[in-house]
């Protein structure tokens, strides 16, 4: 049955709506080698089934996201830290996790505010290890060369069983990270390292994404160099493409990285039986305007318009509302109703 329902999932957060002046008709073939890649069966299922495996109540699980930088949006943008958001109230209510999200200092005030509005606060580590007590977060160092240092430390404090980017932009074969058009942002920091260290160190690491410079496209960046429209090239002279080539153990391609994250939190609440552990389209809409408000714009023209990734705030909404009819549907006792006859005929 998990695979059943994951099929639609995937199918559900993989249907693509861009402009065509951006990377266009390319989200289907990404998801299809990405399935094949880790083995054919749905990724959702399959990301959400490895969580539940490893995530026992009261352990770490680290979300990574962050995406947008100074002068056009130097608080990021609205697809991460909603999907932050609400993977943590799944691994809150549904695993009895404690989430720690992981960020750059600039990017921190969108995801407090959203994963607040999805009704998971954020508060000191110790209240979280010790009670349970919402969400934990950690920032990183402002200065590159201190990031593999601070990658350890914070492996060896929160002991992660996990960690999960959203949204999270990864370097490609030069070290160099992009946006998705071939586009260079600055001072932007590089959180790769905290993967490299955690597969090192054996622990599950699921990666969501939906241009190809995003942490876990490295599973497939061989395709990627050659499929993507900025596979092997880039707006300044010298560039040699976006594709990232940093991997994590699952890679869970998507239409828009917040949907992805809605669409493994949908896995989980059906893994769990609980329709509760997948927030409302109510709980959307509050909280895609509460990152917005704290400065993660929408990152196309760059305002703090209700719209994600060039689509309208309630197409988010509606991908909630839907996921939640597949769990809930899913998960009911079998009921023909009146009009069908007896179930056992």
């Amino acid at each position: 049955m998990p695979d059943i329902i994951g099929e639609y999932v995937d199918r559900l957060v993989t249907v693509e709506m861009r402009n065509r002046a951006m990377n266009h008709n390319i989200i289907g073939g990404i998801y299809e080698q990405a399935r094949a890649e880790g083995g054919g069966r749905p990724i959702s299922a399959r990301a959400a089934q490895a969580l539940v495996d490893a995530v026992r109540p009261g352990d770490r699980v680290l979300i990574v996201t962050g995406a947008g930088y100074a002068p056009e949006a130097p608080n990021g943008e609205s697809d991460g830290p909603p999907g932050a958001a609400a993977l943590a109230h799944a691994l809150f209510w549904g695993l009895r996790a404690v989430p720690v999200f992981v960020t750059e200092p600039c990017h921190a005030p969108p995801v407090v505010a959203s994963s607040q509005a999805a009704g998971i606060m954020v508060r000191d580590y110790a209240l979280c290890h010790d009670r349970r007590m919402g969400a934990a977060l950690a920032v990183s160092p402002e200065r590159q060369e201190e990031v593999a240092a601070w990658a350890a430390g914070l492996l060896d404090a929160y002991r992660p069983s996990a960690i999960v980017a959203i949204e999270r932009l990864g370097p490609n074969e030069h070290g160099v990270i992009h946006y998705s058009t071939g586009v260079r942002p600055e001072a932007c920091i590089d959180l790769a390292p905290l993967f490299e260290l955690a597969a090192r160190r054996r622990i599950l690491s699921i990666g969501i994404g939906d241009n190809g410079n995003e942490i876990g496209f490295g599973r497939i960046f061989p395709f990627m160099k050659d499929f993507h429209p900025y596979g092997r090239r880039c707006q300044y002279e010298g560039g040699v493409g976006v594709p990232t080539t940093v991997a994590t153990d699952i890679f869970f391609p998507a239409s828009i990285s917040n949907w992805g994250a809605y669409g493994l939190s949908a896995m989980l609440a059906f893994l769990c039986g609980r329709l509760d552990v997948l927030h409302t389209p109510a709980v959307e809409r509050e909280v895609i305007r509460a990152c917005l408000d704290a400065g993660g714009w929408e990152m196309r023209y760059c305002t703090s318009r209700f719209i994600v990734d060039g689509t309208e705030g309630e197409s988010s909404m509606a991908i909630v509302q839907l996921l939640r009819d597949m769990v809930r549907v899913n998960i009911a006792s079998p009921d023909r109703g009146l009009s069908h006859g007896d179930l056992d005929h």
